[in-house]
């Protein structure tokens, strides 16, 4: 070039070698993106490492709202879950309502406030839960409905167990003793969705027996809350109403299970009258054991909280999760998973709860 002095070839030496640098790299990031080979990772904040940052950009955190932890169960489940969260690198927030609707919702407000992720709900009153998903989800948040069913709402995901078969088994081992005579049936709380399917599981299997007379429901009764004490109240009432003539008991759970068993004892009767559970806690094993309480049925709830933290963490990071069923909760067919239930009697107990570890035989046994 005409005029340039030695000084100023070189500064156009300089520009022309940065940018035949400059394209050259673009060049090799574009034919990169072309082969599908790695890029490299950008830059991390000085004094942090790669790790640590990706760390903090992933942390994902699940808000767990339970209806209580007064009972055995939920002990369990809440322990499990929170072990299975973290596990896999997410945090987990949970609060209980003890039995009180007005308090989940508002646990959950406050959960929703705290930003979390995705919620997963085990609902009080499986109709006004629904102001919960209503509420996550105006907030962006979707949410998961653990174990018992949110009634009447766009609920993304259900996980839970079979419950109508949980019925059923309960059902058949009884009438496998008795095929004939008076029957209770104690339900649980009318306002929880799972005890209208244990029920319909139990009818689906007592129908037949029913219509050809072989057995009569001599008390069919609801349990406010699920609590022992109105279990207790109105297994006397059955009692009185039938001056002691009751052949069988099925229950809808192992705490109102223990209730009856109450009763019957007050009257010289425990032990005598084949009486069903269900949830394969830890005083209804031993009860088995001892003759007071006839079957139980056993839900792998380490099963259930292990993949219910898998889904959730999955969902929270927005991957596709795969149900394997639909279940109608009055507004839509949810989609769900169904794990399936085991019956348990003195024969089978070794082979299922102690093997699996979900009570020690020290513990079943009182050893």
């Amino acid at each position: 070039m005409m005029g340039l002095t030695e000084k100023g070839r070189s500064v156009m030496t300089v520009v022309r070698v940065s940018l035949f640098i400059v394209i050259s790299a673009l060049l090799g990031v574009t034919a990169a993106c072309e082969k599908g080979d790695e890029i490299p990772e950008p830059a991390v904040s000085p004094g942090i490492s790669q790790e640590a940052n990706q760390a903090v950009e992933a942390m994902i955190k699940i808000g767990f709202s339970m209806d209580t932890l007064e009972e055995e169960r939920w002990l369990k489940d809440r322990d499990l879950f929170k072990e299975a969260v973290e596990g896999l690198g997410a945090e987990v927030e949970i609060l209980a309502a003890n039995g009180d609707d007005a308090l989940q919702i508002s646990q959950a407000e406050t959960l929703i406030s705290q930003g979390v992720d995705l919620l997963v709900v085990v609902p009080h009153n499986a109709e006004a839960t629904a102001a919960i998903v209503n509420k996550a989800h105006l907030a962006g948040i979707k949410v998961v409905s653990y174990d018992r069913l949110i009634k009447n709402a766009d609920i993304d995901l259900y996980i839970s167990f079979d419950n109508e078969m949980v019925g059923e088994l309960q059902a058949r081992e009884i009438t496998e003793l008795v095929p004939k005579g008076k029957y209770v049936y104690i339900g649980g709380a009318e306002t929880d969705n799972n005890a209208h399917l244990f029920k319909k599981g139990v009818f689906n299997v007592l129908e037949p027996y029913i219509d050809r007379g072989d057995i009569t429901i001599v008390y069919d009764q609801w349990t406010e809350n699920w609590t022992p004490a109105n279990a207790y109240k109105n297994m006397l009432d059955a009692l009185k109403a039938n001056d002691n003539q009751i052949d069988a008991v099925i229950a809808a759970n192992d705490a109102t299970a223990g209730a009856v068993i109450e009763a019957l004892a007050a009257h010289g009767l425990a032990g005598k009258i084949p009486v069903a559970g269900q949830d394969a806690e830890l005083a209804a094993t031993q009860r088995i054991v001892q003759g007071t309480q006839t079957m139980t049925v056993y839900k792998p709830i380490n099963v259930l909280a292990k993949e219910a933290a898998e889904i959730a963490v999955k969902m929270a990071k927005g991957e596709a999760v795969v149900a394997g069923s639909r279940v109608n909760n009055g507004k839509i067919e949810v989609p769900s998973l169904l794990l399936f239930p085991i019956a348990v009697n003195k024969s089978n107990i070794d082979e299922t709860v102690i093997r699996d570890g979900f009570h020690s035989r020290e513990q079943v046994y009182l050893k």
